[in-house]
């Protein structure tokens, strides 16, 4: 059980002895290093304009820094692992001055962003946001720099049930497998029988079902497992606690809806209006996840999650009164990686031949070994 708490959060292999069993030792790059930057811009252009179609969004403008005072930055999980940057604007001679958080997301924000550029039912925003996170474990597919479609659309109160939920993943997934479908028409180099093609549906299993199928396993483990038999997957429901009595995955009290009772499968109620896309990652021969999104919470829910959390007092944040006062609209939300969408399509081994990053020295040189040449 101690595997399973430690799995929670804070995402990564942990430490460079396992990350030298990951990365291949017959890696050979499908595009050199010029085709490469065109190509990550023929992913991203199509799945942008893609998206907003698709979803009916907007490119509106996104920060990099918040106050600190305005609650809106995204805490990732609700353990306190993972923390934001923090500094001191003395402005004016310190009469003005600010604290402000580099973002990790754009998760909140774009919730309070909705009302400010007008958005209506159906309608919603995109970002091309950038973040960073600090305490991450930098391997092969994480980094301290974080770049995301980071988007958000209002819905009403009758769309908030696990089948809007599920027609507006599989439109996402529609984009994925039409952007490499895309990139390979435009670099023939990628068309190859080294690799599996990427898979044209999602498989979708709730995180109770995967724990059911596997229930000695941590998460990770059990991704990894399932990932194997369905190489493409949904998973609802993170970050409400199994019958094991452990989340799938730490989630946020205060955006993702995950407390919700949803679905009884077999007898056994399970919760939540989230969830993951997870795909097989033939290179590295692990599990490479793709967006994290969600139904958004209500004011009810917002209560009963922050209650479970011990967080009470985030209730008298600026972001948080919005949501208890109506003050902001219902919406359905998500961050979908775009070096990790880029790494995936282009069947890369490293998110460091897609981004440029810091790395430390024993990652490069890991990398080195096995033909991975990092951006720097």
């Amino acid at each position: 059980m101690n595997d399973k708490k430690a799995d929670l959060a804070g995402p990564g292999i942990g430490n460079y002895e396992d990350l030298e069993k990951v990365l291949p030792n017959d890696y050979e790059s499908l595009l050199d290093v010029r085709e490469t930057q065109y190509a990550i811009y023929a992913v991203k252009n199509y799945i942008e304009e893609n998206l907003n179609k698709e979803l009916n969004l907007m490119m509106v403008q996104v920060p990099l820094i918040v106050d600190v005072n305005s609650g809106v930055n995204d805490m990732l999980d609700r353990d306190g692992s993972r923390t934001p940057i923090e500094f001191h604007i003395s402005n004016d001679y310190d009469k003005n001055p600010i604290d402000a958080q580099v973002v990790q997301a754009a998760t909140k924000w774009k919730r309070v962003a909705l009302e400010q550029f007008n958005c209506e039912v159906g309608q919603g925003i995109n970002t091309d946001m950038r973040a960073v996170r600090k305490d991450y474990f930098l391997d092969h597919d994480h980094s301290a720099y974080v770049d995301q479609w980071d988007w958000e659309r209002v819905m009403t109160e009758d769309q908030r049930n696990l089948e809007f939920l599920t027609d507006i993943v599989k439109k996402i997934w529609k984009v994925i497998v039409g952007a490499d479908a895309h990139v390979r028409g435009l670099f023939p180099k990628l068309n190859t029988d080294k690799y599996p093609p990427i898979p044209e549906e999602l498989t979708f299993l709730h995180a109770e079902e995967i724990l059911n199928m596997f229930p000695d396993l941590p998460r990770k483990q059990r991704e990894t497992k399932i990932i194997q038999e369905y190489p493409a997957i949904f998973i609802y429901g993170v970050g409400y606690p199994l019958k094991d009595g452990y989340p799938h995955e730490m989630r946020a009290a205060d955006y993702d809806d995950w407390i919700t009772e949803t679905i009884t499968k077999n007898g056994e109620l399970m919760h939540g209006l989230n969830g993951d896309i997870l795909v097989w990652n033939p290179i590295t021969r692990r599990r490479h996840e793709l967006t994290s999104m969600g139904i958004r919470v209500t004011k009810e829910t917002l209560v009963k999650q922050l209650e479970m959390s011990g967080q009470m007092d985030f209730l008298e944040l600026p972001y948080h009164k919005a949501i208890m006062n109506d003050e902001i609209p219902l919406s359905i939300g998500g961050g979908i990686g775009q070096s990790r969408t880029q790494m995936y399509i282009l069947r890369k081994a490293h998110l460091g031949e897609v981004s440029v990053t810091v790395w430390p020295q024993i990652l490069k040189d890991i990398s080195a070994e096995r033909k991975i040449f990092v951006l720097e």
